[in-house]
């Protein structure tokens, strides 16, 4: 017969051991909300299309369609952001209004900028009237001419509509450089050719007024339209890129005047207007690849977007076998300074802190949380992911004493995806991904992954390959962080989270 103080000597360490087993919590922290300096937009408008321009002194202006709610007849005038590091913008306002409904440009597209031998700027723009310009059409090439890059000068006569053999109400995005190799501008515009469908078609010029006709230079014959096409040079491969079904492609090519060949995994970044109409820039010996994240639909955290939003740049990548892979900004390190010490404490399941080094596992019948705590207005977060095979790992928002729900940012090695839809850890396997984009998560079950975050925008890079953007409203307003696995498990390690320096 046990004795009294064995009984109590017992119920005191199971007591203890439940404690020491048992989740800890980490306290609800103050939020607020900050401006945007990595992805700004206008005040009560979007960002849609941009026009990338490089000046001589090394400043990135970002031309752009200015977007609203409340469009009337006229709409779309070109706005510029301006910004020499891609954290610290200056707005410029609208720079070119559209035209009266009596002329091709009652509302804008897309275009691009440049300087000429004598130092005139130029911008070539897309003017789009649906009444159709007299039967010419509905779009067609305008022109406009600027000392200051500030103030624009449109030139009517040089405006120009589509060949015989091509839609007159898709001609579009106008993107106009010099060439060096064939000793002229060239324009590559997106047109659609009545048997090919939608192409990027060239016309060649020398005096940037009168151009001749080229054909087309890439006719995958799948896309409608392959809109805002870009050519640029790395290495000694060249690249087009190109927009449509809300999404931005690539191609590559060993000539300029290709021929181009879509790779298998074409795409950067994220579907449904996750990341949309992207052209290029070369800053500082670092080439951009300059879009735009949509804005929201009606419903927040849905992983469904709507056209125009916020600016988003990725830093391109070549990789070893001439595919282009992004990352985040280099500059970043610059703005995020300031060193937050690691915390985290094990929330729910399989879950271990060990320094910077978390493991989680999940089991059959649960999951496996590590809580890092209030999630800082602004972040970059850098670590190490080792993950096993068909597992779905990741980040997750909330946990807060107010809303404990937790949504996914997930690593879907089951799926080989990167997705976010606002989906609770419970629900990752029940519904398929909505808002993606493809990573083979095969090659290597080690990985590196950087996480950005400005208010509720959240954009995830993994192995300098892809990016994945999303707008996280679910990971604001003082919700937590966490590391989750929902089915099989991963070490998340050397983890560092920087802050905005003071």
């Amino acid at each position: 017969m046990q004795n009294k103080l064995t009984v109590l000597t017992a119920s005191a360490l199971t007591l203890t051991l439940a404690a020491c087993n048992s989740p800890k919590t980490l306290p609800d922290e103050p939020y607020e909300a900050s401006a945007y300096h990595l992805y700004p937009a206008p005040e009560n408008a979007y960002v849609g299309d941009t026009m990338p321009f490089v000046t001589d002194d090394g400043e990135l202006e970002l031309y752009y369609l200015y977007d609203t709610d409340h469009n009337g007849q006229g709409y779309h005038p070109v706005w510029k952001y301006s910004t020499k590091n891609l954290y610290d913008y200056q707005d410029h306002g609208m720079v070119l209004n559209f035209g009266l409904m009596s002329d091709p440009d009652p509302a804008i597209g897309t275009g691009s900028v440049l300087k000429d031998n004598e130092g005139l700027y130029h911008l070539f723009y897309t003017g789009h009237n649906d009444a159709g310009n007299g039967g010419k059409g509905k779009e067609c090439v305008m022109h406009a001419v600027s000392t200051d890059r500030e103030n624009w000068t449109k030139i009517p006569e040089d405006t120009f509509f589509s060949e015989d053999n091509y839609s007159k109400d898709d001609f579009r995005d106008p993107e106009v450089f010099w060439s060096e190799e064939d000793g002229c501008y060239w324009l590559l515009i997106a047109a659609r050719e009545n048997t090919l469908g939608g192409v990027v078609a060239k016309y060649t010029s020398s005096d940037l007024k009168n151009w001749e006709f080229q054909g087309p230079i890439y006719a995958p014959r799948q896309q409608y339209m392959l809109e805002c096409p870009d050519l640029f040079k790395m290495g000694d491969r060249y690249y087009l890129t190109y927009s449509w079904d809300c999404v931005t492609y690539y191609a590559v090519g060993d000539s300029m005047n290709g021929p181009f060949t879509a790779p298998e995994d074409n795409v950067l970044d994220g579907n449904g207007f996750i990341f949309y109409a992207a052209k290029t820039a070369e800053l500082n010996g670092n080439r951009y690849l300059c879009g735009w994240l949509g804005r929201a639909g009606l419903t927040e955290d849905s992983g469904i977007y709507q056209w125009a939003g916020s600016v988003l740049n990725h830093q391109l990548v070549q990789k070893e076998d001439g595919m282009l892979g992004v990352k985040a900004p280099e500059t970043f390190s610059e703005y995020f300074t300031a060193d937050k010490p690691f915390q985290a404490v094990k929330k729910q399941g399989n879950a271990k802190i060990k320094n910077n080094t978390v493991t989680v596992a999940a089991t059959e019948k649960e999951y496996a949380v590590a809580d890092m705590g209030t999630r800082p207005v602004s972040l970059m977060l850098e670590c190490d992911v080792k993950m096993s095979a068909d597992s779905r790992v990741g980040f997750a928002f909330g946990g807060t004493q107010n809303d404990p729900v937790l949504t996914a940012l997930c690593l879907d090695a089951s799926r080989n995806l990167l997705h976010y839809e606002g989906y609770e850890l419970e629900d990752l396997a029940r519904f398929d991904p909505a808002a993606f984009t493809r990573f083979d998560f095969d090659k290597s079950e080690n990985h590196h992954v950087t996480l950005v975050c400005e208010n509720e925008i959240v954009i995830l890079y993994i192995d300098d390959a892809k990016a994945f953007s999303s707008r996280i409203r679910h990971s604001t307003n003082g919700a937590h962080i966490c590391l989750f696995a929902e089915s099989g498990n991963a070490e998340f390690s050397n983890i560092t989270i920087k802050v905005p320096g003071q």
